[in-house]
Parts: structure tokens; C-alpha cells; sequence
């Protein structure tokens, strides 16, 4: 029978805090080990779904489901998002957030195999790992309410159901429109081919869709009288690849054309280019876009086109706070890695054979990462919940040691037991870690008093997006 009382629970004798840790961590073990099957069942769901973002109405409702038959008060449709919810459990003392997301990716899709195997008319894929993310975030917050619930503390879990990380910045009009105010913490994690608990900042960014407008003719009846909308498209495309060589070395700039024309011989009057800009610091974002933007202009100008453009997304960087990254790598190695059976030695093998150069080694599912303090190259809009609560979070080993994000490779193992298992590591160590956070002041207050000194006294909140509504069919 599983204990859901805890480690006080009737304590006849005193006990050492390493003592209660133990206990605490055997309880929550077995509370997550206990609903593994549900929590499989759930990830493997929202994978077979890969529901892109603000289009999530399946996967969402699931997840609202599993938490309000389990004792959860739920809001939906929050921030004017049809598939953000909030969902609470407790009354009084601190407010513990775990985020969830489910968003999947387009342009890829992958069989739960360990070989490219495309399946025929799905046209994403949970190559990011988001639905082992929204299915980890859900057990860990249930099994922090029962932890409330058996040991009477006071103090509220609040899952946030967060849309459409993946270029939609669902989390920044959440924390536009003031649903983070009152919570005292927030933790997240992620899908990966590691088990990490360091303190890594991102890169902010922004994006948007440039539309360029020209004059349709007969590509070789009448070229004079066209003006080729994908001629703009390209001139800008140069222009901005000659710029590259002129910007810091941290940034990064990125693009795809999704419309340029559809038949050679007409020459197109429409045509559009969608583009990340990255860099460490908001300011820097800001000093690229103008140059940006003034291409684009001048890409206008000199094919005879018209251009407008309309911004998509933009998330700041993450805001580290060591106080709470330290802890967080303490229960994760409390918790421990994964350990693959003979048959998923077998599918690792074949999937580790498909990388040129991995950056891990197999074995190294079952290790935690050292702890340290870096600059990562990707951006999130957790970045934007990070200035308005103290944050923190993990990462995971839900792939193939060397599996790179938004691959094959990672959408394959997200969909199989090993992505299922490393869902359940960062299960545990989120419940672990709020549990931490509930019952340690001191704790409270030095990652508070680091949170405000980073910040500043003079802080304000600046959105990259500015004030726009969210791009609710940015996806379709």
C-alpha cells in the first residue's frame, strides 16, 4: 500500500533531517512509480495527437481532465488563449507553479522506431518532447497534492497549462496579463538526451512574418510588367545573410520561406519569409531587428515590391537563480538517472548509430551531469515567467544520449519507454523539489533575496512582443 502519509506523519521519535529526506524521497517514489502506467498512457496520447501550437484542444483537455478528477480546481481559457489553463490544489501559505507544456512541432513526424520511419499523413511531431513534458508536469503536481493533502501543509501547487512554446510565446501573455503575481516559485523541466539540473541561461528572441507584395504577369509574356514579390523575399534574404558576418558572435539568425509562388512561369505577387532573431540580451535582439527591418525596406524598394510584417513571438532570456538550481541538482541526484532494459539497449544502439559525432555516450542516461553555470543557444518563454517569479528547472534523459532536439531521433524515443522513463525522473524531482520549497523558509528567502538583487531595483517588466493579441492561428 502506498504511504501517502509522510515522513512526520505520526513520528513517535525524533528523526534527522537526512532521515526525513530519504523518507520523503521513498514516498514520492513510490506515489510516482505507482501511477507510471497513467503517465504513459497520457504522454503517449498527447505524442499520437501533436497538436501544434494554440491548436492543443485534445491534448489540453486531457491534461484538465487528469487533474480535476484528481482534486484540482481548474480556469481555462486563460489569457484570451483557448488552450491555457490553470489548475490549484491547497489553500493559504506559499504558491508552488509547475508548467506544462503539449505543443508539438510541423514539418516532422516520426514512428516510435528506432529508424526514419515517417508516418504517412501526420504532419508534426513531438520532436521537442513536450508531451512527456505535459505528462511529467501533471504527475509531479499531483503527487505534490497528496503530499499536501496526507501532511495538512499549508501552501497551494498550481500547474499552469502553457500553449505553444514552440514560437508562440503562450507563457509570456500568461505573464502579461498578471498570472504569475502571486506565485511564489515556479519550476519547469524538459525533455533531453542528458539529466541536468544546471543553471543555463538562454537566448531572447523574436520573430515575425515579413510579407512582401508585388505584381503578377506571365514570367515570360510580360516580365516588364511584373514585380516579383519573391524577388523581394530573396533580396532580403541576401541582405541578411551578408549582415550575419556583422553581428555579435552570440547571435543567431534563422528563416524559412513558406510561401514563394506556386508555378514558375507566373510570377508571384505574394510571397513571405518567417525569422528568428536570438541574442543574450533583450537590448542586443532589439539593436538587429532595426537593421532587420530596414532590410527589408530596402529589399522592398529595390524590386519594386511593398512590405509589411507582423511580429509572431518574442521571449527574454531565463533569469538563473543558483540558490534554486542548487537545490534542484541536489534532488535530482537524490532521484538518480535512467536505466535502460536489454530492449532498450537495443533501440538506443540502432538510434545512437544514426549521429555523426554524439555529444554523449550511451551509459550516460544513468549519470547526472555535473553542475555548472552557462550560456545556451536556445530561447523559451519560460524566460519571461523566470523576472516574474523566482525559476527554476531540469532537464532530462528522455532520448538517446547525443539525440539533438527537433530531430527524428528525439521524436522517436519521445513516443517509447525511454522517454516515458525519463519522464518519471523529472516527476519525481519536481514533487521533490516543491516539496523543498513548501517546507524550507530559509530557502524562501535566499533564492527571493537572489532573485530580487538580479532583477534590479528598478526592474520593469518589458514584453518582446509588445501588446499584440496572441497569434492564435500563427500554425495554420
Amino acid at each position: 500500500m502506498i504511504r501517502y502519509a509522510l515522513i512526520f506523519a505520526l513520528a513517535a521519535v525524533p528523526v534527522t533531517v537526512e532521515a526525513q529526506q530519504t523518507d520523503t524521497m521513498s514516498d514520492i517514489s513510490a506515489l510516482i512509480d505507482a501511477r507510471s502506467e497513467k503517465s504513459a498512457e497520457t504522454a503517449r496520447q498527447l505524442w499520437e495527437w501533436a497538436e501544434v501550437g494554440y491548436q492543443e484542444q485534445k491534448s489540453s483537455a486531457l491534461l484538465m481532465q487528469s487533474l480535476k478528477t484528481n482534486g484540482f480546481s481548474i480556469k481555462s481559457g486563460i489569457a484570451d488563449i483557448p488552450t491555457a489553463f490553470m489548475a490549484e490544489y491547497g489553500d493559504d501559505g506559499p504558491v508552488i507553479a509547475i508548467l506544462a507544456e503539449y505543443d508539438a512541432l510541423p514539418g516532422i513526424n516520426q514512428d516510435a522506431v528506432s529508424s526514419r520511419a515517417p508516418i504517412t499523413g501526420k504532419g508534426a511531431a513531438h520532436a521537442c518532447g513536450h508531451n512527456l513534458f505535459g505528462a511529467g508536469s501533471v504527475e509531479a503536481a499531483i503527487a505534490v497534492s497528496k503530499w499536501l493533502n496526507s501532511t495538512g501543509t499549508a501552501g497551494r501547487v498550481r500547474l499552469y497549462g502553457t500553449p505553444a512554446e514552440e514560437g508562440g510565446s503562450g507563457k509570456v501573455y500568461m505573464v502579461r496579463a498578471g498570472l504569475f503575481d502571486d506565485v511564489d516559485f515556479a519550476l519547469h523541466w524538459h525533455a533531453d538526451d542528458e539529466n541536468s539540473a544546471a543553471a543555463r541561461t538562454t537566448l531572447a528572441n523574436r520573430s515575425a512574418k515579413f510579407r512582401f507584395r508585388g505584381v503578377s504577369a506571365h514570367a515570360a509574356g510580360a516580365p516588364e510588367k511584373a514585380r516579383s514579390a519573391l524577388d523581394g523575399v530573396e533580396s532580403f534574404n541576401m541582405m541578411v545573410n551578408m549582415m550575419r558576418e556583422h553581428v555579435p558572435q552570440e547571435s543567431r539568425i534563422h528563416y524559412v520561406i513558406t510561401q514563394g509562388g506556386t508555378a514558375p512561369n507566373v510570377v508571384p505577387d505574394f510571397a513571405e519569409v518567417f525569422y528568428y532573431v536570438r541574442h543574450p540580451d533583450p537590448d542586443g535582439v532589439d539593436a538587429i531587428w532595426t537593421r532587420l527591418e530596414d532590410a527589408a525596406r530596402g529589399a522592398a524598394l529595390g524590386t519594386g515590391t511593398k512590405v509589411d510584417w507582423e511580429i509572431i513571438h518574442g521571449n527574454n532570456p531565463l533569469l538563473v537563480n543558483e540558490t534554486l538550481a542548487r537545490m534542484m541538482d541536489a534532488k535530482l541526484r537524490q532521484v538518480g538517472g535512467v536505466e535502460y532494459t536489454p530492449a532498450e539497449k537495443e533501440f538506443a544502439k540502432t538510434i545512437y548509430a544514426s549521429f555523426d559525432k554524439p555529444s554523449h555516450e550511451l551509459g550516460s542516461q544513468a549519470e547526472i551531469q555535473p553542475y555548472s553555470k552557462s550560456l545556451g543557444f536556445g530561447s523559451t518563454d519560460v524566460g519571461d515567467v523566470s523576472y516574474a517569479t523566482p525559476t527554476v528547472g531540469l532537464r532530462t534523459a528522455t532520448w538517446v544520449p547525443g539525440t539533438s532536439a527537433h530531430s527524428w531521433q528525439s521524436s522517436a524515443a519521445s513516443g517509447m519507454s525511454i522517454g516515458f522513463k525519463g519522464t518519471q525522473v523529472a516527476a519525481k524531482t519536481l514533487a521533490l523539489a516543491a516539496i523543498e520549497l513548501f517546507t524550507n523558509p530559509q530557502l524562501r528567502a535566499e533564492a527571493r533575496e537572489e532573485f530580487d538583487k538580479s532583477r534590479g531595483p528598478d526592474y520593469q517588466y518589458k514584453s518582446l512582443l509588445g501588446d499584440r493579441d496572441p497569434p492564435l492561428d500563427y500554425r495554420n
